[in-house]
């Protein structure tokens, strides 16, 4: 029998970024295949090409031994293939009934709808009351809903990126139950996940990219947490180099967290479950974790953005913030780079006395930064969609830094950036600490981050570890994969 899917010499390019070099990666039917991988390493991408999102530069697609051209994702789920992916897609104000409907292309017909739903609940196991709101829908059944969308369109392929990174452990066990019984109707499901124990535990074979290359592909079962690990961080991660030593620090402490505690945002269960962290003025303090386990609360909580739940915070001046989805929470694209300016400000500049506003003062110090940081817009009055993905960084550091912040957070700044841009931004953080700044910064890439940071701490679901001076980059990477040091 024939894979039912099949992706053979896959190549994807993004400028001068190769994402994946001739990536082999078969889906046998009623299997579940593991893809692993460091954050960065292809796995979204070589799915989001299955799917139809992306194009491959090179390479081919196979469906049950036909090779096909996947143009779109309407092509995808015409041929039996559906997506789960990372973030909830799901329109809150719509119910459940509209947005499966939705999604497969039903008619919009309630009660029909509600019925088809049902049915399908009974067979699959993922029961979502059809009559309710996705807005109120806790975290563990907006998931379920994603995989009911998906099985709505009598999808035979299911991709699922990261199903359970937004669940509670109850919630996530128990998707995984009802993810292991498609086997028995027939479906063949890839799960991409940073879980070793969750992949172990659920999947047949296993496919691990690093660097968007195959460096492994075989049966689970003689598989380990610590060998799965060394697949994806390398065999010669013991000889890395770790963190550079902690910056000397002369001007006391600028943030203190004790036991912090932070509820997730925008779901159920607790995403930051305990911190304790304290930053020195000069320090550049990196944060290693893979996605969705408690950085984004961690953050947030001391931005100011998220309300502990439990534990103790302790400032000593002025936080700066740097998103990492700068279009969402640092810049409103239809305003001009003065307005963003005023807004990013509040009433820290001299230009600002509560709500009056000198907009000549404004617009001269916008045009200033613009020149100092290198920003390509054709001046204050630009508006800040008119910008490239770098310029826009560029404007939002600008911004952080105007605020002569005791603590700077970045939160992956260099997301989506090219190398140049990538470059500015770090080198932006290795001064404001040099200044004394207390700098936190996260970044997806480990070796960035160990390139970058003084001294380097792990979230790994929801707890925060510090590790010693030194430590190497295997077992950092250990760490933010939740397996205990060899």
């Amino acid at each position: 029998m024939p894979p039912a899917l099949a992706l053979r010499g896959i190549t994807r390019r993004f400028g001068s970024v190769e994402a994946l070099a001739e990536v082999d990666f078969s889906l046998e039917p009623g299997e579940i295949h593991a893809l692993l991988g460091e954050n960065g390493a292809g796995k979204t991408t070589l799915m989001s090409i299955a799917f139809g999102l992306l194009r491959p530069d090179a390479g081919s697609i196979s469906i049950s031994g036909t090779t096909t051209s996947l143009r779109n994702p309407t092509d995808a789920r015409r041929h039996g293939i559906g997506m789960v992916h990372q973030h909830f897609t799901s329109i809150p104000a719509f119910t459940v009934a509209e947005n499966v409907a939705l999604a497969a292309g039903w008619r919009l017909a309630p009660h029909e709808s509600a019925a088809r739903i049902r049915r399908l609940a009974e067979t699959t196991g993922f029961a979502v009351d059809p009559a309710l709101r996705v807005e109120d829908l806790s975290a563990g059944l907006k998931q379920r809903l994603e995989v009911l969308k998906a099985l709505a369109a009598d999808a035979r392929i299911l991709l699922l990126d990261e199903p359970t990174s937004v669940l509670s452990p109850p919630d996530a066990e128990a998707l995984l139950r009802q993810i292991a019984e498609f086997r028995g109707r027939g479906v063949a499901t890839v799960l991409i996940t940073h879980k070793l124990r969750e992949a172990i535990t659920i999947a047949d074979r296993v496919t691990v990219l690093r660097r968007g290359r195959v460096v492994h592909s075989g049966p689970v079962r003689s598989e380990t947490p610590e060998s799965l690990a060394r697949h994806m961080l390398g065999e010669a991660a013991d000889s890395s180099p770790g963190p550079a030593p902690v910056a000397t620090s002369t001007g006391g402490t600028r943030m203190s967290a004790r036991t912090l505690a932070v509820p997730r945002l925008g779901g159920s269960g607790s995403g930051l479950r305990e911190a304790t962290l304290t930053l020195q003025s000069g320090e550049l303090v990196g944060l290693a974790a893979v996605e969705g386990n408690g950085q984004r609360e961690l953050f947030r909580a001391i931005a100011g953005l998220a309300a502990p739940s439990s534990g103790t915070l302790e400032l000593g001046g002025t936080v700066a913030f740097i998103p990492e989805d700068r279009t969402a929470e640092a810049l409103i694209g239809e305003f001009t780079l003065t307005e963003n300016l005023v807004l990013s400000q509040r009433s820290a500049a001299p230009w600002i006395d509560g709500v009056w506003i000198d907009w000549r003062k404004a617009e001269a110090r916008a045009a200033e930064l613009i020149a100092e940081f290198g920003v390509r817009a054709r001046g204050a009055t630009a508006r800040a969609a008119s910008l490239s993905g770098g310029n826009q960084q560029r404007m939002v550091v600008a911004e952080a830094l105007e605020r002569r912040p005791a603590v700077l957070l970045a939160e992956n700044p260099t997301r989506g950036l090219d190398v140049r841009a990538a470059r500015e931004v770090m080198e932006r953080l290795r001064s404001a600490a040099r200044s004394g700044v207390a700098v936190l910064v996260h970044l997806t890439d480990l070796d960035e981050l160990l390139s970058l940071a003084s001294r380097i701490v792990v979230l790994s679901e929801g707890t925060l570890l510090e590790l010693p001076a030194g430590a190497s980059r295997e077992e950092i990477g250990r760490r933010m994969l939740g397996v205990a040091a060899s």
